[in-house]
């Protein structure tokens, strides 16, 4: 490692509940990497800073006015400069199977909350069971439209549905989305996906996106799980240790 990457000057900024900031912050963790913990969700001043420095999505890591965006752990490998491999990805053909399973397994889980529960906010982030399953779907549709050539937007991933669907809304909706991903795939000239997509974070190879796409699902997937275990209720048909095999998922559920 580098002296740049040896102090505490280092800062990462993240909000609860977003799987890319666990996964930094784990990884920094386990390369002993010493920050400054900025949750811009429920610290002001904390949010002031990530905007001070011209960023509005989060995870980024920080020295002084430097930064990179944490969507891609390479990036944040060539910021601080560190001596470590990061493991090949999944195949793409892996990767899709590994997302038909999270957007089945979502339209079972978001019929087990109640209504009310489907609405309420989960811990110490303004999120709901309802949105975040939806979110769950919108991943994998951005995910198929980065290779369509629609750029990859971090405006989109704060979408919600509208406040009156329920939770057949949320599924019809989902199903369709997942119907429009298989035919898409089906239709996939390149089975190696060995091209380039746009997207906030740069041009990136389709097969890193696509990694992304696949462990950002889910992960949040496991955390509608852990949202329905909180209610009391068991998830029907569980993600299983072979659904997250080979994802560079965090160790953790919720932080």
């Amino acid at each position: 490692m580098s002296d740049i990457a040896t102090g505490a000057r280092i800062k990462v900024f993240w909000q609860p509940g977003c799987s890319s900031c666990l996964r930094t912050k784990e990884f920094l963790t386990q390369q002993g990497v010493e920050y400054e913990s900025r949750d811009v969700h429920n610290d002001p001043q904390a949010q002031a800073e990530l905007f001070e420095l011209g960023v509005r999505s989060v995870p980024v890591v920080s020295i002084g006015k430097h930064y990179t965006l944490a969507q891609s752990l390479k990036d944040v490998v060539k910021f601080l400069d560190l001596r470590t491999t990061l493991a090949d990805p999944l195949p793409a053909a892996t990767l899709v199977q590994r997302l038909d399973r999270v957007m089945s397994a979502v339209s079972r889980y978001v019929h087990q909350f109640t209504p009310e529960q489907l609405h309420e906010p989960f811990r110490n982030r303004r999120r709901t069971p309802g949105q975040l399953c939806y979110h769950v779907y919108r991943i994998a549709e951005m995910g198929m439209e980065a290779s369509q050539g629609i750029t990859l937007r971090f405006e989109s991933f704060d979408e919600v549905p509208p406040e009156t669907w329920t939770a057949d809304d949320i599924a019809r909706w989902g199903d369709d989305v997942h119907r429009r991903f298989d035919a898409w795939w089906a239709a996939e000239k390149d089975p190696d996906v060995n091209y380039t997509v746009s997207t906030y974070y740069g041009t990136r190879p389709f097969h890193e996106v696509l990694e992304r796409t696949a462990w950002h699902a889910t992960q949040h997937t496991r955390q509608i799980m852990l949202m329905l275990e909180s209610h009391g209720v068991a998830p029907d048909g569980p993600l299983t240790d072979a659904d997250l095999a080979g994802l560079p998922l965090p160790d953790e559920v919720w932080g």
